[in-house]
């Protein structure tokens, strides 16, 4: 929105106008800076490094640190289109949506799926990429073989805190729904450590897990987990209709062969 200066004070707006006025405004934040909320915890999807690249925002509340990844990409390709420079804010996942509300962060891009309680609370973009959920054990498991839910009788199995990938644990009947980590580092720690027998993790990023890690299987199953699919899309806050709808047109710019190189190109690159 842009303000005139004059002699005297400018005619009061109505609170009518003043949410039309915000609801057809294509600006988030100050129009400067776009500060997207993300974990940097989250790889390939978003994580912190040390120095900047081409590839990387500044993360506003972590002095010397930076944040790259999947999400990142998308969110540099929005705020340029939009005129603005991108940094990021590191938060908790669970504490995203608040603040997007509270006026911390102008936009969420976290690896984050628009589920019906996240939509009541915020307006969701379409989806810039869309993954799956897998479930990932130790070679020489006692279930790596498993290939129905009845298989992983008295598994433990443990998943992200505040996520798809520990909500789905409950669809497997008769194993130990162990309590979630906070962060995907701590859940493939707690497998590598054996603290727990399997983890719920996303498709896409497997390959790597399992290049990183050889002593790791994916599950083959034949039964699969209901609404697992996840999309990746980007939050605002309600009532920021015009922008919404410009960021729904620049991820539909965005063509499939380059969301896969970018996807790519972040699998390379996020760390071990």
């Amino acid at each position: 929105m842009m303000f005139l200066t004059g002699c005297g004070p400018a005619p009061l707006e109505s609170a009518d106008d003043a949410e039309g006025s915000s609801a057809s405004s294509a600006v988030l934040g100050d129009g400067v800076t776009l500060r997207v909320g993300m974990e940097a915890a989250y790889a390939p999807y978003n994580w912190q490094v040390s120095s900047a690249s081409d590839f990387t925002i500044p993360i506003e509340n972590v002095s010397g640190a930076y944040a790259d990844g999947y999400d990142v990409q998308v969110a540099k390709i929005i705020a340029e289109q939009l005129g603005m420079e991108a940094v990021a804010v590191k938060l908790e996942f669970g504490s995203l949506i608040d603040a997007l509300n509270n006026g911390q962060v102008d936009i969420v891009c976290a690896g984050m799926s628009v589920t019906p309680e996240r939509a009541s609370a915020a307006a969701f973009s379409e989806s810039y990429v869309d993954d799956d959920i897998v479930m990932i054990t130790k070679k020489d498991s006692a279930y790596a073989g498993a290939t129905t839910f009845a298989d992983l009788e008295d598994a433990s199995i443990l998943g992200q805190a505040a996520t798809m990938y520990n909500d789905v644990i409950d669809q497997i009947p008769e194993v130990n729904h162990m309590t979630p980590a906070e962060t995907v580092p701590m859940v493939v720690e707690n497998l590598r450590s054996g603290t727990c027998d399997i983890i719920t993790y996303s498709k896409l990023s497997a390959p790597k897990l399992l290049e990183v890690y050889p002593d790791f299987v994916e599950l083959e199953m034949a039964d699969a987990f209901e609404g697992s699919r996840m999309p990746d899309n980007a939050a605002v806050a309600k009532g920021n209709d015009a922008a919404l709808a410009r960021i729904n047109e620049i991820i539909a710019d965005i063509d499939e062969q380059d969301r896969q190189d970018m996807w790519s190109a972040c699998m390379d690159r996020q760390p071990a």
